[in-house]
């Protein structure tokens, strides 16, 4: 049985990007004393957004047979945007990463991660639920 739920892959998406974003930030307060490291960032907020189409407003218009389907992202090819903070200060060794700012993101970042799990569980029993009732 496939069960094609955008919330479902939404939150599954959410939880692989959150992933990484945890990664990226323990990458960050590991180089916390390299010389010329630049904090990294991760945007997956736009990239969640393009694949759930929002607000249907990102999806090509395709009014021929002919045209190509190419504007919504969809969850198959979710792509973050991952690039070097513009917003980090600089210290003397041209490091850009502030120890306390990325352990209070990474705490933000497991407190969404934990919200996300239990959302996807609470969607899970409300499925296996359903399944339940109809036999």
């Amino acid at each position: 049985m496939r069960i094609e739920d955008k919330t479902l892959k939404a939150l599954a998406a959410s939880l692989n990007l959150r992933q990484m974003r945890h990664e990226i930030l323990s990458s960050n307060i590991a180089n916390a004393d390299t010389p010329g490291y630049k904090a990294k960032r991760v945007d997956f907020e736009n990239a969640l957004q393009r694949a759930l189409d929002v607000d249907e407003n990102m999806e090509m218009l395709t009014s021929e047979n002919g045209h190509f389907d190419v504007g919504n992202g969809g969850f198959d090819n979710l792509e973050p945007d991952i690039y070097d903070d513009p917003n980090g200060v600089v210290s003397e060794d041209g490091n850009t990463v502030d120890r306390d700012a990325e352990l209070a993101k990474m705490a933000e970042n497991k407190i969404l991660y934990d919200s996300a799990v239990k959302l996807l569980n609470k969607k899970l029993g409300m499925l296996k639920y359903t399944i339940n009732q109809e036999k």
